[in-house]
């Protein structure tokens, strides 16, 4: 074990949104209909398929936590200034060894992938090169830099869906939901150090409520129990609109870091809702049950 113990290590790889991950995965199941085979037990591929959400999720873990730890390898000049307590700045991990770290688990996000289908795996690579591209590049990119991000969610969600090939090609725009999402996040999170940017977080506010109503129009389109998505939505609109709010009357770097945190953990609602929308209210509270953990992780490990 390292000298400094293995938790600084886990600070890196943000292990409250590593669960939010698993969420697109678990929500694009849901989009290809492969839960339902999965609940009933009753078809021969049930099996298989929940061998290949073990893979999956398996590799957006290696994905997302290789990601944001590449984020800190990338980021440890600046940090050394603005945020010196993080694990690299501090001293607690050389960034030879986040480096190695962040590049095996990018590997086993990949390798997981190509272990379901190559499709699934072609998926996993597209989504590790945008997530180092993001933290190299991208997010020193005014406009480009929400897309980047936006696009490694979208990217995650369409990996869940790819567990059936045949049926990505049919719902592939449904990645702008993420995309949009996180794009939002991402922008709004520029204030955190400095404050004084209330026009993206009315940007996100709006970019926030229209993602709550394509959900809703998905849910009226794709399931005629649609009133199932409501309290989902509902709970999704309760937990990032009141500190977002804030933020924008205030427009202190603390409020939106809140924001910010809550719109990341929310991911999981976002995936809920989305799970509903296509497989019923079931399956949108199994995905849900992954917001305990992440919430219990934030009050352990950075989310931002």
């Amino acid at each position: 074990m390292p000298k400094n113990g293995i938790f600084p290590y886990l600070q890196l790889t943000r292990p409250a949104n590593v669960v939010t991950a698993i969420a697109d995965i678990w929500a694009g199941f849901a989009i290809a209909g492969a839960w339902t085979y999965i609940i009933s037990g009753s078809s021969a591929g049930s099996g298989q398929l929940l061998q290949d959400l073990a893979w999956l999720s398996l590799s957006t873990i290696g994905l997302y936590a290789g990601g944001v730890a590449f984020n800190d390898v990338a980021d440890a000049e600046l940090d050394a200034i603005e945020r010196p307590e993080r694990p690299i700045p501090s001293g607690r991990v050389s960034k030879r060894s986040a480096f190695w770290m962040s590049f095996f688990l990018l590997l086993i996000g990949v390798s997981s992938a190509f272990m379901v289908n190559f499709l699934a795996g072609g998926i996993a690579l597209a989504v590790a090169l945008l997530a180092v591209l993001y933290d190299y590049w991208g997010k020193h990119q005014k406009i480009f830099g929400p897309i980047n991000m936006g696009l490694c969610r979208s990217g995650n969600l369409l990996l869940g869906v790819s567990v059936i090939p045949v049926v990505l090609e049919s719902y592939l725009l449904l990645g702008l939901i993420p995309l949009v999402y996180v794009a939002s996040i991402t922008m709004i999170s520029r204030g955190e150090v400095h404050g004084k940017n209330r026009k993206a977080l009315y940007a996100g506010l709006g970019m926030y409520a229209s993602v709550i109503l394509v959900i809703l129009g998905l849910a009226v389109f794709e399931n005629s129990n649609y009133w199932q998505v409501l309290p989902f939505l509902g709970l999704l609109a309760y937990m990032i609109f009141p500190p977002l709010i804030k933020a924008i009357h205030t427009q202190e770097p603390k409020l939106i870091g809140k924001s910010v945190k809550a719109a990341v953990i929310s991911l999981i609602i976002v995936n809920a809702s989305i799970s509903s929308a296509f497989a019923g209210w079931l399956i949108g509270i199994i995905v849900l049950l992954l917001l305990p953990l992440s919430l219990w992780l934030a009050k352990k490990f950075a989310v931002t």
